[in-house]
């Protein structure tokens, strides 16, 4: 069978990645409140806009930062970026998941896992050394689904000058590759793979102002994992959770630190959100690249992060994997498959099927 490489979107997605743009998208409502969208308007931003006036630097202000809450799994993260989110006024944006597509797209319900990485979280907790290769999709999806959401944080800071909170980013997204290569859920070939995937996709974007890391033992993880109400949760090995968290130490925090503000605290300071706030209004923010941008490069950063159909495609690379590889036949029918869902055959408000009105004099 001929094979076609599919660039960095698993064979899930390539259909739906392929209909950002094309659909008349609002994204996020709903789930983010008062959040920026790409929503179709009549004055999009662009050189036009730039040329009559248009700026960022105006609008920014002391609390106009990217935030990213790091930790293990079940370490408390969201609850305390979600008090710190409106402590200062911030837009919270909980973790990206499996479906963050279908969230931008303003789906009701979340379309089946073939139009979403042909990854599922489930199976891979339950049987992370899947012949199939889910473990390797999940994690290459799960770093799409996540550069998607730092886009609209970026797009959303530029275009407002609210600053962001979320719970991890796509920078510290490699924690889960490390851990999962440690205990040989995927193969070194994965890791190369991703490696040059991400290499040539972060680049494009600036890191987060600061990083908080939740320093979470591995144990007390597992104990509140097993507490959980997701049974596949409930069994996550020792071993992962302490690969994930020498990754973490190891590789993520020194290296992220070179560019963003850092902070940490462990189970019990993380209770005391003054004294979090108050670290934090004590920041200088004097490193990294956000120092150097000005009106110019913010214009350029805009038009980027607005462009969903262009960030998406960012890791393109022509490179046969089988985890993440389909034939071109199979790829067209999962293609044809998904434009054969109800409204997703045209633009949306052109599908007659779904009782769009009027369409021929739109």
């Amino acid at each position: 069978m001929a094979l076609r490489v599919i660039r960095l979107v698993p064979p899930s997605g390539a259909a739906a990645v392929r209909a950002l743009n094309t659909a008349q998208k609002k994204y996020l409502v709903g789930t983010y409140a008062g959040v920026h969208t790409s929503s179709a308007r009549s004055l999009q931003y662009g050189w036009l806009s730039y040329i009559l006036g248009e700026r960022t630097t105006p609008r920014l202000s002391q609390y106009s930062k990217i935030i990213s809450v790091d930790g293990n799994l079940a370490s408390g993260k969201g609850a305390l970026a979600q008090k710190l989110a409106d402590q200062l006024g911030m837009l919270y944006m909980p973790e990206a998941d499996t479906t963050y597509v279908d969230k931008m797209m303003g789906e009701k319900e979340p379309l089946p896992e073939i139009f979403n990485g042909m990854c599922n979280l489930e199976k891979f907790y339950k049987d992370p050394k899947a012949a199939d290769g889910n473990s390797y999709r999940l994690q290459l999806w799960m770093y799409l689904m996540r550069l998607l959401q730092y886009s609209d944080a970026l797009e959303h800071l530029i275009s407002t000058g609210q600053g962001v909170i979320l719970e991890r980013s796509p920078y510290s997204d490699v924690v889960f590759l490390d851990a999962m290569f440690k205990e040989g859920y995927i193969r070194k070939a994965c890791v190369q793979h991703y490696n040059e995937v991400k290499g040539i996709s972060i680049c494009e974007f600036l890191p987060p102002h600061l990083v908080i890391y939740l320093d979470v033992p591995a144990e007390e993880v597992q104990k509140n994992l097993k507490q959980s109400s997701k049974p596949y949760l409930q069994d996550v090995p020792l071993t992962y959770l302490k690969s994930i968290e020498e990754a973490y130490k190891k590789s993520f925090l020194p290296q992220i630190s070179e560019t963003s503000e850092l902070l940490t605290y462990n189970t019990t300071q993380a209770q005391d959100v003054e004294k979090i706030l108050e670290d934090i209004e004590i920041l200088k923010f004097n490193k990294g690249p956000w120092l150097e941008q000005d009106d110019v490069t913010f214009h350029y950063l805009r038009v980027l992060v607005e462009n969903k159909q262009h960030v998406a495609s960012l890791p393109h690379i022509p490179r046969f994997l089988p985890e993440i590889t389909v034939g071109a036949h199979e790829d067209d029918k999962k293609y044809y498959a998904y434009r054969g869902l109800p409204g997703k055959m045209y633009a949306r408000g052109y599908n007659a099927d779904i009782g769009d009105k009027n369409i021929w004099f739109k």
